[in-house]
């Protein structure tokens, strides 16, 4: 059974001597740890989330680290920028993090069971998490929730850049290792060749002259593409087989390559149609109809009119942030919606959390929802700084709205630099949501601090 703190807290801060910039890494560290210790309801949900990792045996056994250890020790994760391992080393090492943590006299915890702890811990209790400390900013006057400014921006997934024939040789090698590996335990399952050396040089020769304008070599690359479909749809035939034959065997392990196999068979089957599509038969395919990792399969493919970067590959998210720099609101889109879609949910959202629907709401062009909707929104929020065309910024009022607006620009840059939400490199949807909902609480956290010296 897990406990969610310690009864007896370990005392004691490091002593506020050394130059200023050590004092302020020590300070910052005790004030989130002030606002954390205000906040008891925090860590009752955490510890309801991570109940599914420690339900107790017969002997009545405690688990070694309570719930305030693990979303202590996730936060400075976050705040560092560190990897897990790398984490549990500056913990260990440094007396400021170990008091943080609470550790008290014991060894830090393994990297790998941080890890588990933060899969345990799921998207709607970051949401739930950042909900609780909102709340309390707003009930403590530390924000003003009156005005708010959103916008939205884009967390890449970490994924290569998929091309066609990339996509194909990705399902080759995966799938082919897979069935190696269950070769070697179930041999007459699996007679095939894989041709692994032909498949790759068939790739290597289209991502060379793939962007090739001379008819010869586009008809060779034409022909290296139907070689490469073949290979790959092949070993997908085998693979789906496999998986029917595993099912009737009694091997735990043969069964466990099955099912990851059975994983990755959606996906590649998916690439070999769409490429026949597109190469073979010239058909234009929408980006709702792709895949563009087998490893990631939820990515999106993302258009926002960036010169620097005209595609992205993640997901879209929106923020909703005080003149203080805290972001009240935020959420993860699973499948992108535009921007103008968006306006009325923010204000429905808000209104839900707080009680009452915003003063003003400052945001780009991009969120105007037409002039109906727009009209229906004026009438709940008494300043809508929503630009409709170049005319609007004529306006005496608009131009100072929008200057408010354009803050938020600085804290995403923050989120991306500082709390890693440039690239996530957590794998599945849910854990992409969950990563971002820790980086928007460690920085509301680190938020506050700066607040309550105000």
């Amino acid at each position: 059974m897990r406990q969610k703190f310690d009864p007896q807290s370990y005392l004691g801060w490091t002593s506020p001597t050394g130059r200023k910039i050590i004092r302020q890494y020590r300070e910052k560290y005790k004030h989130i740890s002030e606002t954390l210790d205000n906040n008891l309801p925090i860590l009752d949900v955490v510890d309801q989330a991570l109940k599914k990792l420690s339900q107790g045996g017969e002997d009545g056994r405690k688990a070694q680290y309570t719930s305030e250890n693990i979303l202590r020790a996730l936060i400075v994760h976050q705040i560092e920028g560190t990897s897990l391992r790398e984490t549990m080393i500056r913990i260990a090492e440094s007396e400021t993090l170990r008091n943080f943590v609470r550790l008290g006299s014991r060894e830090v915890m393994d990297y790998s069971f941080l890890d588990k702890c933060f899969n345990a811990i799921g998207p709607e209790t970051w949401k739930s998490i950042n909900d609780i400390l909102s709340a309390y900013a707003s009930d403590n006057k530390l924000i003003a929730l009156s005005t708010i400014r959103t916008d939205t921006t884009v967390v890449e997934a970490n994924i290569h850049y998929p091309t066609d024939s990339s996509l194909l040789w990705d399902s080759h090698r995966v799938l082919c290792r897979l069935l190696r590996t269950a070769r070697k335990r179930a041999p007459e399952l699996l007679e095939n060749r894989f041709h692994d050396k032909k498949v790759r040089k068939l790739h290597l020769f289209i991502t060379r002259y793939a962007a090739s304008s001379g008819k010869q070599r586009k008809r060779e690359v034409k022909r290296g593409f139907r070689k490469l479909l073949g290979h790959v749809g092949r070993i997908v035939g085998i693979a789906g087989e496999f998986c029917s034959a595993a099912a009737g065997e009694i091997d735990v392990k043969l069964m466990a390559i099955a099912a990851q196999i059975e994983g990755f068979l959606p996906a590649a089957s998916k690439v070999v149609d769409v490429v026949s599509r597109v190469v073979i038969d010239g058909e234009k395919v929408p980006a709702a109809q792709r895949v563009f990792s087998i490893f990631e399969q939820h990515v999106e493919l993302i258009k926002r009119g960036k010169r620097n970067k005209p595609v992205e590959f993640g997901h879209k998210m929106i923020l909703t942030e005080t003149k203080e720099k805290f972001i009240a609101d935020y959420d993860v889109l699973e499948k992108q919606i535009s921007d103008s879609k968006l306006t009325e949910p923010v204000v429905d959202r808000h209104e839900g959390l707080f009680g009452l629907a915003p003063e003003t709401l400052a945001a780009d062009g991009g969120f105007w929802s037409g002039e109906e909707k727009m009209e229906s929104l004026r009438e709940r929020v008494k300043t809508l700084a929503v630009p409709k065309n170049v005319r609007d910024w004529a306006n005496k009022i608009l131009p100072k709205w929008q200057r408010f607006r354009a803050g938020i620009e600085g804290t995403i840059s923050v989120l991306k630099r500082v709390f890693r939400l440039m690239r996530c490199l957590y794998r599945g949807f849910k854990n992409f949501a969950s990563s971002i909902g820790l980086g928007i609480f460690s920085h509301n956290l680190v938020c506050l601090n700066s607040c309550s010296r105000k």
